[in-house]
């Protein structure tokens, strides 16, 4: 089974993914300060509550008193002054250094200036940079879910790396290699492995004996023969 039918696996399993979660990069970056600890639920009860109560453009956070901007954020969870704070900046630069258009600067940018202005905003690494850029449409990047990047790699190779960036970078090359370069392939790729690594391949307690792909898993394949042998 390659990667491809492993993909065709999980979505016989899961159904088709679509994305939960704004796809312009102006908006995505707000709706990750919405909720904190970021999970998609958190950051969608920050999300609704902020745009009822203030608004998401840079000029509603900017002209939004500290206080209120935490008040809306609360929902959201944990250190709603501080993600606050954060907004205020994000919509600040958004306005000073990118004219209002963060996505129309983003476009007319060679990919690794723009994966630098994204890396530049506060709780933005590679995966969440090159998450915006494949889901808002600026590059077809083989980005990987940022909290389970070890599910391509423990079906390939039987186990994730010890440095996070290692199983990063893996993941990506056999994303790169399965799936042509094409925004729709690869959004519905990361859709795939990240609903499969919340629901089944967790990275802790990893659910084998219930999972889609375990007959083709290095990873339960391997749990399997310590069984046996135990």
């Amino acid at each position: 089974m390659s990667n491809r039918d492993v993909l065709g696996a999980l979505e016989a399993t899961y159904g088709p993914q679509l994305a939960n979660w704004p796809t312009d990069a102006y908006e995505f970056l707000v709706w990750w300060h919405c909720g904190y600890p970021a999970s998609d639920e958190r950051c969608a009860k920050g999300w609704e509550s902020l745009r009822r109560a203030v608004g998401i453009g840079p000029e509603q956070l900017l002209a939004a008193s500290p206080s209120k901007l935490a008040s809306a954020l609360k929902p959201g969870g944990m250190v709603p002054e501080l993600r606050a704070m954060r907004l205020k900046e994000i919509a600040e630069r958004v306005q000073s250094e990118f004219g209002g258009d963060l996505l129309g600067a983003l476009r007319a940018m060679p990919l690794d200036r723009a994966r630098k202005a994204l890396k530049k905003f506060s709780n933005i690494a590679d995966p969440g940079a090159d998450r915006i850029l494949l889901f808002a449409g600026i590059s077809p990047i083989a980005a990987i879910p940022s909290n389970c990047p070890h599910v391509l790699v423990r079906i390939e190779l039987g186990a994730e790396r010890e440095n996070y960036g290692v199983t990063y970078k893996e993941a990506q090359r056999m994303i790169e290699a399965a799936v042509p370069a094409k925004f729709e392939g690869r959004q519905r790729a990361y859709l795939l492995l990240k609903v499969h690594g919340q629901q089944t391949c967790k990275l802790k307690n990893p659910k084998c004996s219930t999972c889609a792909v375990a007959e083709r898993c290095a990873f339960a394949a391997g749990k399997t023969r310590g069984r046996a042998v135990s």
